[in-house]
């Protein structure tokens, strides 16, 4: 792993820890007091509303970073042992692109969405949709460093593979 890889893996996983406790917290306070006096934090809905497109966006990027999304690898296995490796760098370049693409046009806009405002707290829905172009940013940043491993991987041989590799399942 290099140094990019480490940081998105380490903020994401900043960001998964504190939304989820933040989360849990707020939600079980809220029960208790509902349960207790009757009553509930007025603002006790729209703090896990606000967190939970960061949470959901951080297991996208952690997924993505342990290769734990679901891949199809018959076309790599397809073409010749020649191309495998140039395939695979015109892939990562041109996932990295569209990510990028993404997340410019996610950030043109967070002007139109920053006058929408939560009802309680006020918290403008810019800040969700940042946390899509962060997250669409990171993965940008994760295919490219996918383009870089495929780059420095040797060129293959010509001999076809005894039994295709398919990545480790995780459940």
């Amino acid at each position: 792993m290099n140094f990019i890889e480490l940081a998105v893996i380490g903020l994401c996983r900043l960001f998964l820890w504190i939304s989820t406790a933040v989360i849990f917290v707020i939600l079980v306070a809220n029960t208790v007091l509902r349960y207790a006096t009757g009553s509930s934090l007025q603002w006790a809905n729209e703090v896990p509303e606000l967190l939970f497109p960061w949470l959901v966006m951080s297991g996208v990027v952690l997924a993505a970073a342990h290769g734990a999304h679901i891949t199809t690898t018959f076309l790599m296995e397809a073409i010749p042992a020649t191309w495998r490796r140039r395939t695979a760098i015109a892939t990562w370049l041109v996932v990295a692109g569209l990510y990028g693409t993404l997340a410019w046009a996610t950030c043109q806009m967070l002007d139109i969405v920053h006058d929408e405002k939560s009802p309680i707290l006020q918290v403008p829905g810019s800040l969700t949709y940042g946390c899509v172009a962060v997250g669409l940013l990171m993965l940008g940043l994760l295919a490219m460093k996918s383009a870089w491993n495929a780059w420095l991987t040797p060129a293959m041989s010509n001999e076809p593979l005894d039994e295709p590799v398919a990545p480790e399942a995780h459940w």
